[in-house]
Protein backbone atom coordinates (compact mmCIF):
# COMPACT_ATOMS: atom_id res chain seq x y z
CA UNK A 1 0.00 0.00 0.00
CA UNK A 2 1.21 3.66 -1.32
CA UNK A 3 1.03 5.74 2.46
CA UNK A 4 2.33 8.66 0.57
CA UNK A 5 -0.85 8.95 -1.29
CA UNK A 6 -3.35 10.26 1.75
CA UNK A 7 -3.18 13.22 3.67
CA UNK A 8 -2.97 12.69 7.67
CA UNK A 9 -6.78 13.18 8.23
CA UNK A 10 -7.28 10.94 5.41
CA UNK A 11 -5.26 8.23 7.41
CA UNK A 12 -6.69 8.90 10.59
CA UNK A 13 -9.74 8.53 9.10
CA UNK A 14 -8.86 5.20 7.20
CA UNK A 15 -7.47 3.85 10.82
CA UNK A 16 -10.82 4.05 12.20
CA UNK A 17 -12.50 2.80 9.58
CA UNK A 18 -10.30 -0.31 10.14
CA UNK A 19 -11.12 -0.36 13.68
CA UNK A 20 -14.81 -1.11 13.04
CA UNK A 21 -17.45 -4.04 11.65
CA UNK A 22 -19.44 -1.00 9.28
CA UNK A 23 -19.45 2.75 11.42
CA UNK A 24 -21.78 5.93 9.92
CA UNK A 25 -20.17 9.07 8.77
CA UNK A 26 -21.30 10.62 11.93
CA UNK A 27 -19.24 8.59 14.25
CA UNK A 28 -15.91 8.96 12.00
CA UNK A 29 -16.13 12.28 12.26
CA UNK A 30 -16.97 12.29 16.00
CA UNK A 31 -14.09 9.89 16.73
CA UNK A 32 -11.87 12.31 14.22
CA UNK A 33 -12.13 15.08 15.99
CA UNK A 34 -10.01 13.64 18.84
CA UNK A 35 -7.39 14.19 16.75
CA UNK A 36 -8.16 17.30 14.95
CA UNK A 37 -11.62 19.15 13.78
CA UNK A 38 -12.99 18.26 10.52
CA UNK A 39 -16.43 19.82 8.72
CA UNK A 40 -18.85 17.39 7.03
CA UNK A 41 -17.86 18.76 4.01
CA UNK A 42 -14.61 18.61 4.29
CA UNK A 43 -15.12 14.52 5.68
CA UNK A 44 -17.45 13.44 2.59
CA UNK A 45 -14.44 14.51 0.35
CA UNK A 46 -11.83 12.33 2.86
CA UNK A 47 -14.43 9.72 2.53
CA UNK A 48 -14.84 9.67 -1.62
CA UNK A 49 -10.82 9.89 -1.57
CA UNK A 50 -10.34 6.70 0.07
CA UNK A 51 -13.44 4.69 -1.98
CA UNK A 52 -12.06 5.99 -5.34
CA UNK A 53 -8.26 4.46 -3.67
CA UNK A 54 -10.55 1.34 -2.93
CA UNK A 55 -9.24 1.47 0.47
CA UNK A 56 -12.72 1.56 1.56
CA UNK A 57 -16.32 0.37 0.93
CA UNK A 58 -19.64 1.81 1.25
CA UNK A 59 -23.41 0.26 2.08
CA UNK A 60 -26.75 1.32 2.50
CA UNK A 61 -28.10 5.24 1.88
CA UNK A 62 -28.50 8.40 3.75
CA UNK A 63 -28.89 7.71 7.43
CA UNK A 64 -27.80 4.10 7.28
CA UNK A 65 -24.39 4.63 5.25
CA UNK A 66 -22.18 2.63 6.57
CA UNK A 67 -18.37 2.70 6.01
CA UNK A 68 -16.19 -0.50 5.77
CA UNK A 69 -12.47 -1.88 5.45
CA UNK A 70 -12.19 -3.83 2.31
CA UNK A 71 -10.61 -6.14 3.71
CA UNK A 72 -12.68 -9.08 5.34
CA UNK A 73 -10.02 -10.61 7.40
CA UNK A 74 -9.86 -7.66 10.89
CA UNK A 75 -6.68 -9.56 11.76
CA UNK A 76 -5.04 -8.33 8.07
CA UNK A 77 -6.85 -4.16 7.92
CA UNK A 78 -4.27 -1.79 7.23
CA UNK A 79 -3.70 0.97 10.01
CA UNK A 80 -1.25 4.06 9.55
CA UNK A 81 1.46 3.74 11.89
CA UNK A 82 2.15 7.08 12.36
CA UNK A 83 -1.32 8.19 12.53
CA UNK A 84 -2.25 5.56 15.34
CA UNK A 85 0.67 6.30 17.83
CA UNK A 86 0.25 9.60 17.25
CA UNK A 87 -2.34 9.38 20.33
CA UNK A 88 -0.96 7.96 23.82
CA UNK A 89 -1.82 4.43 24.76
CA UNK A 90 -5.14 5.89 27.18
CA UNK A 91 -6.45 8.00 24.64
CA UNK A 92 -6.23 5.50 21.28
CA UNK A 93 -9.62 4.64 19.87
CA UNK A 94 -11.12 0.91 21.01
CA UNK A 95 -7.53 -0.04 22.25
CA UNK A 96 -8.22 -4.20 23.54
CA UNK A 97 -6.75 -4.20 27.13
CA UNK A 98 -6.96 -7.62 27.48
CA UNK A 99 -6.19 -11.09 25.52
CA UNK A 100 -8.59 -11.34 22.42
CA UNK A 101 -9.13 -15.59 22.15
CA UNK A 102 -10.65 -14.70 18.94
CA UNK A 103 -7.34 -14.76 17.96
CA UNK A 104 -6.98 -17.87 17.94
CA UNK A 105 -9.80 -19.08 15.34
CA UNK A 106 -8.10 -16.49 12.69
CA UNK A 107 -4.27 -18.17 12.81
CA UNK A 108 -5.25 -19.50 9.05
CA UNK A 109 -4.65 -18.22 5.68
CA UNK A 110 -2.58 -15.31 6.94
CA UNK A 111 -0.42 -15.04 3.59
CA UNK A 112 -1.98 -14.65 -0.34
CA UNK A 113 -1.07 -16.87 -3.23
CA UNK A 114 1.21 -13.77 -4.22
CA UNK A 115 2.93 -13.25 -1.59
CA UNK A 116 3.73 -17.06 -0.89
CA UNK A 117 4.95 -17.27 -4.49
CA UNK A 118 7.07 -14.20 -3.99
CA UNK A 119 8.33 -16.17 -1.02
CA UNK A 120 8.82 -19.61 -3.36
CA UNK A 121 10.71 -17.45 -6.59
CA UNK A 122 13.72 -16.56 -4.87
CA UNK A 123 13.98 -19.55 -1.60
CA UNK A 124 16.41 -21.94 -1.57
CA UNK A 125 17.12 -25.21 0.52
CA UNK A 126 19.11 -24.34 3.18
CA UNK A 127 20.58 -27.79 3.77
CA UNK A 128 21.24 -28.03 -0.01
CA UNK A 129 22.77 -24.41 0.11
CA UNK A 130 24.87 -24.91 3.05
CA UNK A 131 25.92 -28.59 1.63
CA UNK A 132 27.69 -26.91 -1.48
CA UNK A 133 29.54 -24.59 0.15
CA UNK A 134 33.01 -25.41 1.65
CA UNK A 135 33.68 -25.32 5.32
CA UNK A 136 35.45 -22.41 5.54
CA UNK A 137 32.79 -20.09 3.57
CA UNK A 138 29.98 -22.13 5.49
CA UNK A 139 31.93 -21.20 8.53
CA UNK A 140 32.32 -17.75 7.77
CA UNK A 141 28.81 -17.45 6.99
CA UNK A 142 27.32 -18.77 9.60
CA UNK A 143 29.43 -17.03 11.96
CA UNK A 144 28.47 -13.70 10.23
CA UNK A 145 24.91 -14.64 10.41
CA UNK A 146 25.28 -15.30 14.16
CA UNK A 147 26.97 -12.45 15.26
CA UNK A 148 24.18 -9.90 13.35
CA UNK A 149 21.24 -11.99 14.86
CA UNK A 150 22.67 -11.42 18.12
CA UNK A 151 23.20 -8.17 18.10
CA UNK A 152 19.88 -6.49 16.44
CA UNK A 153 17.94 -9.35 18.48
CA UNK A 154 19.56 -7.70 21.69
CA UNK A 155 19.25 -4.46 20.47
CA UNK A 156 15.62 -4.85 20.19
CA UNK A 157 16.01 -5.50 23.82
CA UNK A 158 17.79 -2.12 24.35
CA UNK A 159 21.33 -3.18 24.42
CA UNK A 160 23.56 -1.21 23.75
CA UNK A 161 26.70 -3.58 21.81
CA UNK A 162 27.56 -2.20 18.60
CA UNK A 163 27.52 -4.65 15.57
CA UNK A 164 31.73 -4.21 15.60
CA UNK A 165 31.95 -4.72 19.33
CA UNK A 166 29.62 -7.82 19.15
CA UNK A 167 32.06 -9.36 16.27
CA UNK A 168 34.27 -8.97 19.01
CA UNK A 169 32.70 -10.16 21.59
CA UNK A 170 31.62 -13.78 19.51
CA UNK A 171 34.75 -13.91 17.31
CA UNK A 172 37.23 -13.49 19.93
CA UNK A 173 35.69 -12.90 23.56
CA UNK A 174 36.67 -9.61 23.73
CA UNK A 175 34.37 -7.24 26.23
CA UNK A 176 33.87 -4.04 25.16
CA UNK A 177 34.35 -0.63 27.82
CA UNK A 178 31.20 0.44 29.44
CA UNK A 179 28.64 -2.35 29.15
CA UNK A 180 27.28 -4.03 31.69
CA UNK A 181 27.57 -8.09 32.08
CA UNK A 182 24.05 -8.77 31.54
CA UNK A 183 24.31 -7.41 27.86
CA UNK A 184 27.45 -9.41 27.11
CA UNK A 185 25.21 -12.74 28.41
CA UNK A 186 22.56 -11.73 26.59
CA UNK A 187 24.27 -11.45 23.35
CA UNK A 188 26.18 -15.02 23.92
CA UNK A 189 23.12 -16.38 24.62
CA UNK A 190 21.82 -15.76 21.70
CA UNK A 191 24.62 -17.34 20.22
CA UNK A 192 24.36 -20.36 22.61
CA UNK A 193 20.29 -20.83 20.97
CA UNK A 194 21.21 -20.42 17.54
CA UNK A 195 24.03 -23.18 17.84
CA UNK A 196 20.94 -25.74 19.78
CA UNK A 197 18.79 -24.63 16.93
CA UNK A 198 21.23 -26.26 14.39
CA UNK A 199 22.41 -29.02 16.24
CA UNK A 200 18.93 -30.07 17.05
CA UNK A 201 16.89 -28.77 13.90
CA UNK A 202 14.94 -31.81 13.60
CA UNK A 203 13.72 -31.50 16.92
CA UNK A 204 11.76 -27.94 16.31
CA UNK A 205 9.57 -29.87 13.61
CA UNK A 206 6.71 -30.73 16.41
CA UNK A 207 6.63 -28.06 18.99
CA UNK A 208 6.15 -28.59 22.78
CA UNK A 209 5.47 -26.43 25.90
CA UNK A 210 9.00 -28.19 26.86
CA UNK A 211 10.57 -27.30 23.88
CA UNK A 212 9.87 -23.75 24.03
CA UNK A 213 10.78 -23.71 27.92
CA UNK A 214 14.12 -24.92 26.74
CA UNK A 215 14.95 -22.24 24.51
CA UNK A 216 13.58 -19.49 27.21
CA UNK A 217 16.00 -21.29 28.88
CA UNK A 218 18.75 -20.41 27.16
CA UNK A 219 18.13 -17.46 26.33
CA UNK A 220 17.51 -16.04 29.92
CA UNK A 221 20.49 -18.29 31.38
CA UNK A 222 22.30 -16.19 33.75
CA UNK A 223 20.25 -13.41 33.53
CA UNK A 224 18.53 -13.24 36.89
CA UNK A 225 15.05 -14.12 34.76
CA UNK A 226 12.66 -16.60 36.07
CA UNK A 227 11.96 -19.67 33.93
CA UNK A 228 8.89 -21.45 33.12
CA UNK A 229 5.54 -20.41 32.64
CA UNK A 230 4.95 -17.10 35.00
CA UNK A 231 2.22 -16.96 37.45
CA UNK A 232 1.99 -13.35 37.98
CA UNK A 233 0.99 -10.14 35.98
CA UNK A 234 3.20 -8.48 33.60
CA UNK A 235 2.78 -5.18 31.50
CA UNK A 236 4.40 -3.58 28.05
CA UNK A 237 5.43 -0.79 28.12
CA UNK A 238 3.66 1.70 25.60
CA UNK A 239 0.23 0.04 25.44
CA UNK A 240 -2.78 -0.87 26.98
CA UNK A 241 -2.84 -3.96 26.52
CA UNK A 242 -2.30 -6.75 29.48
CA UNK A 243 -1.67 -9.89 28.87
CA UNK A 244 -2.83 -13.32 30.56
CA UNK A 245 -2.26 -13.38 34.18
CA UNK A 246 -3.48 -16.71 34.86
CA UNK A 247 -1.19 -19.57 34.62
CA UNK A 248 -2.98 -22.22 34.01
CA UNK A 249 -5.24 -19.92 30.58
CA UNK A 250 -1.56 -18.86 29.83
CA UNK A 251 -0.80 -22.74 29.49
CA UNK A 252 -3.73 -23.22 27.70
CA UNK A 253 -3.10 -20.93 25.13
CA UNK A 254 0.50 -21.72 24.24
CA UNK A 255 -0.76 -25.67 24.11
CA UNK A 256 -3.35 -23.96 21.84
CA UNK A 257 -0.90 -21.98 19.76
CA UNK A 258 1.89 -24.61 19.36
CA UNK A 259 -1.26 -27.22 18.17
CA UNK A 260 -2.32 -24.43 15.48
CA UNK A 261 1.92 -24.29 14.66
CA UNK A 262 2.15 -28.27 14.53
CA UNK A 263 -0.88 -28.51 12.32
CA UNK A 264 -0.13 -25.72 9.66
CA UNK A 265 1.37 -27.27 6.59
CA UNK A 266 3.26 -24.10 5.31
CA UNK A 267 6.79 -22.96 6.70
CA UNK A 268 6.38 -19.73 6.48
CA UNK A 269 2.99 -19.14 8.26
CA UNK A 270 4.39 -21.36 11.18
CA UNK A 271 7.11 -19.27 11.75
CA UNK A 272 5.06 -16.07 11.47
CA UNK A 273 2.16 -17.31 13.75
CA UNK A 274 5.00 -18.10 16.13
CA UNK A 275 6.48 -14.50 16.01
CA UNK A 276 3.42 -12.84 16.57
CA UNK A 277 1.69 -15.15 19.67
CA UNK A 278 4.44 -15.94 22.17
CA UNK A 279 4.57 -11.80 22.11
CA UNK A 280 1.29 -11.66 23.06
CA UNK A 281 1.07 -14.20 25.04
CA UNK A 282 3.65 -12.88 26.92
CA UNK A 283 3.97 -16.87 28.93
CA UNK A 284 7.48 -15.87 30.29
CA UNK A 285 8.36 -13.09 33.14
CA UNK A 286 10.83 -11.37 30.91
CA UNK A 287 12.32 -12.43 27.48
CA UNK A 288 9.40 -13.09 25.60
CA UNK A 289 10.91 -11.46 22.02
CA UNK A 290 13.56 -13.03 22.11
CA UNK A 291 12.62 -16.38 22.76
CA UNK A 292 9.98 -15.77 19.39
CA UNK A 293 12.72 -14.76 17.27
CA UNK A 294 14.86 -17.90 18.10
CA UNK A 295 11.77 -19.90 17.87
CA UNK A 296 10.64 -18.66 14.89
CA UNK A 297 14.12 -19.46 13.59
CA UNK A 298 14.15 -22.78 14.93
CA UNK A 299 10.55 -23.44 13.33
CA UNK A 300 12.15 -22.46 9.24
CA UNK A 301 15.43 -24.23 10.19
CA UNK A 302 13.28 -27.65 10.87
CA UNK A 303 11.76 -27.06 7.13
CA UNK A 304 14.80 -26.48 5.57
CA UNK A 305 14.26 -22.98 4.97
CA UNK A 306 16.77 -19.84 5.53
CA UNK A 307 16.53 -18.54 9.20
CA UNK A 308 16.56 -14.63 9.78
CA UNK A 309 18.58 -12.44 11.66
CA UNK A 310 16.55 -9.04 11.67
CA UNK A 311 19.55 -7.13 10.43
CA UNK A 312 17.75 -4.42 9.00
CA UNK A 313 14.38 -4.79 11.12
CA UNK A 314 13.24 -0.75 12.19
CA UNK A 315 13.45 -1.68 15.77
CA UNK A 316 10.64 1.51 16.49
CA UNK A 317 8.56 0.13 13.65
CA UNK A 318 8.66 -3.38 14.76
CA UNK A 319 7.80 -2.41 18.41
CA UNK A 320 5.01 -0.04 17.00
CA UNK A 321 3.41 -3.36 14.49
CA UNK A 322 3.35 -5.76 17.78
CA UNK A 323 1.50 -2.98 19.71
CA UNK A 324 -0.77 -2.20 16.96
CA UNK A 325 -1.45 -6.14 17.19
CA UNK A 326 -2.34 -6.33 21.00
CA UNK A 327 -4.45 -2.98 20.86
CA UNK A 328 -6.35 -3.28 17.27
CA UNK A 329 -5.72 -7.08 16.29
CA UNK A 330 -4.10 -5.81 12.90
CA UNK A 331 -1.39 -8.32 11.41
CA UNK A 332 -0.77 -6.08 8.76
CA UNK A 333 2.62 -4.25 9.81
CA UNK A 334 4.40 -7.30 11.53
CA UNK A 335 3.37 -9.77 8.28
CA UNK A 336 5.28 -6.44 6.36
CA UNK A 337 7.98 -6.65 8.24
CA UNK A 338 8.40 -10.65 8.56
CA UNK A 339 8.04 -11.20 4.82
CA UNK A 340 10.78 -8.16 4.45
CA UNK A 341 12.51 -10.37 6.42
CA UNK A 342 12.52 -13.57 4.83
CA UNK A 343 13.69 -12.12 1.86
CA UNK A 344 16.42 -10.40 3.02
CA UNK A 345 17.69 -13.36 4.73
CA UNK A 346 17.68 -15.12 1.25
CA UNK A 347 19.30 -12.21 -0.51
CA UNK A 348 22.37 -11.72 2.01
CA UNK A 349 23.35 -15.30 4.03
CA UNK A 350 24.80 -18.37 2.74
CA UNK A 351 25.27 -17.37 -0.40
Amino acid sequence: MNETILTNRQKSALNIISQSNGISREDIQMLLEKVEPVSRPTLIRDLNVLLDKKLIQVEGRASSTRYFSTENNPFLRYFDLETYFKLDPDQRVRAKKSFDFDVLKHLKNLFSEVELKEIRDISKSFSNKVSELSFDIYKNELERFVIELSWKSSKIEGNTYSLLETEELIKRGVLAEGHSKDEVIMILNHKKAFDTILKNRDDFSQLSVSKVNQLHNIIVQGLNINTGIRNEAVGITGTVYKPLDNKFQIEDVVRETLNIINDDKISLEKAFIASVMFPYIQPYSDGNKRTSRMLVNAILVAGDNYPLSYRSVDIDEYKKALILFYEQGSLFHVKKIFLEQVIFAYRNYFQ
